[in-house]
């Protein structure tokens, strides 16, 4: 018989460590009992309910479970589904046998234990193994952000015009719309003015017989417009008025690009010469840069006109400032005419040029020391470029061979979108003054309207009634 004193204590004392009070005899007798009853009543409720084992269980409450990611957590899948993908999640994770055993909204009592288990080799892989995963990432409460969508972009034109002489020439400047929203388009000797808010056109200027238009541009204010001829003047017009202001003369040969600043206006012509003119003094042009060797043919200044890029058809690209007259920067490395330039208004000191029909690539430099930052062939002749302002990205129109009008993200130079419609080469572009449409016009005597970028977003408004908040001034 056992004592009512190791009863109470439910022990089960080996034989080595039996007290005088008992008997070895009776203790093994009992213990054989004891077992047999056990082996034939054991169950898994009777083996759960046992008091006494010789097993270690850890305890749940003093066990790091979090560190194993065991715990459970908010489900990132929609509300309604988070028992499946409990589910799913557990069983990708630690096998079958775990979600077997642990019921739908019940928490597994071995749950603590599966730690402990080791993963086999042998089994397929699965996409949502932990292999995969990462093991030193863990699992995530949030679910992963998905990819934002690329942004769609009409395919066609939402406007045509017939543009009747529209000239099939490549380094001719024939389209620019003002800050005014007017369309500025030069169709054989004659100048056109179209409003884009009521469709009005008017017809600006006849040069004649014996001349020609050859490039058209307009102050930043929008009433002026210059023009530059087959006779190498430049002439002044009041857009508003229809009348010509000034006529200035200085090159031997077509003018067949400019470029105004907020105060110069800068001309490149076939006779290699880039002449900059002032409405403020009666000469005809204040400076001259020499610097190309052939046919000048893509000008642009920076956004603060402190710098002025220009192509040539022989294949320069330089760059200048309002101080010198030799120019600071000499790239050489594209291999064709440079006549689509465009600087950034989201950078300083970046720019982008393509080269014709022998490059055809797009090429980005840091003005401020002259390297090439980067280089991406577009395939065809780069015809233009012109940045957005409402966002960092670039447009650019292509001749030879494709006539197609392409969309870059910046600096990722992922395209948005490729537009055609075109028969002939697009060599000429303009951007409406919000920035969102663009103007296209080809050798085929069209104009073709495309929305191709988003609107600008309002800035949130900022508060300064400070000395500094009334921005730039003068000491006069």
């Amino acid at each position: 018989m056992e004592s009512p004193e190791i009863k109470k204590q439910g022990l089960n004392l080996p034989a080595a460590m039996s007290g005088a009070s008992l008997r070895l005899d009776t203790f093994s007798l009992s213990l054989s009992a004891r077992s047999i009853s056990n082996l034939s009543s054991s169950s898994p409720s009777s083996s759960k309910s046992s008091t006494c084992s010789d097993r270690f269980i850890p305890c749940r409450s003093t066990s790091r479970l979090h560190a194993f990611g065991l715990i459970d957590k908010p489900s990132p899948s929609k509300e309604g589904g988070n028992d499946a993908y409990s589910r799913l999640l557990k069983s990708e994770l630690f096998g079958s046998d775990f979600v077997s055993s642990s019921p739908a909204g019940q928490s597994s009592p071995t749950k603590n234990i599966l730690r402990f288990r080791t993963d086999h080799s042998g089994g397929p892989s699965s996409p949502y193994s932990p292999s995969i995963l990462g093991h030193d990432h863990g699992l995530s409460n949030e679910a992963s952000t998905p990819p934002k969508p690329p942004r769609k972009v009409p395919k066609t034109p939402h406007k045509v015009l017939d543009a009747p002489s529209l000239q099939d020439d490549f380094y001719l400047n024939l389209v620019d719309w003002s800050s005014q929203n007017v369309l500025a388009v030069g169709l054989g000797t004659c100048v056109y003015l179209w409003s884009a808010s009521n469709s009005k056109v008017t017809k600006l200027c006849d040069l004649g017989p014996q001349d020609g238009v050859c490039s058209l541009q307009w102050t930043k204010e929008g009433s002026y417009i210059s023009i530059g001829t087959c006779l190498g003047q430049v002439q002044i017009w009041d857009g508003t008025r229809c009348k010509r202001i000034r006529t200035m003369g200085g090159h031997q040969t077509r003018t067949g690009v400019l470029a105004w600043n907020s105060r110069i206006l800068a001309s490149g012509s076939r006779d290699r010469n880039i002449l900059q003119h002032d409405m403020r003094v009666s000469n005809d042009y204040i400076s001259q840069l020499v610097g190309h060797k052939s046919e000048v043919c893509g000008l642009k200044w920076s956004s603060d006109d402190r710098e002025l890029a220009s192509g040539g058809n022989d294949n320069q690209l330089l760059v200048w400032n309002h101080h010198s007259q030799q120019p600071i920067l000499r790239l050489t490395e594209h291999t064709a005419a440079v006549k689509a330039i465009a600087w950034s208004p989201h950078q300083s000191n970046l720019l982008a040029s393509g080269g014709g029909t022998a490059d055809r690539c797009i090429r980005f430099w840091n003005t401020s020391n002259g390297h090439q930052l980067n280089c991406i062939d577009s395939g065809s002749q780069v015809c233009n470029l012109a940045w957005s302002k409402n966002v960092n990205e670039l447009v650019s129109t292509h001749g030879y061979s494709q006539n197609q009008i392409m969309v870059w993200k910046y600096p990722s130079l992922a395209k948005v979108a490729t537009l055609t419609g075109h028969s002939m080469r697009v060599l000429y572009l303009a951007m409406s003054p919000d920035g969102q449409t663009i103007v296209t016009g080809a050798g085929d005597e069209t104009l073709r309207f495309w929305n191709v970028f988003p609107s600008v977003k309002a800035p949130a408004p900022v508060k300064d009634s400070g000395l500094w908040s009334l921005g730039r001034t003068q000491i006069r």
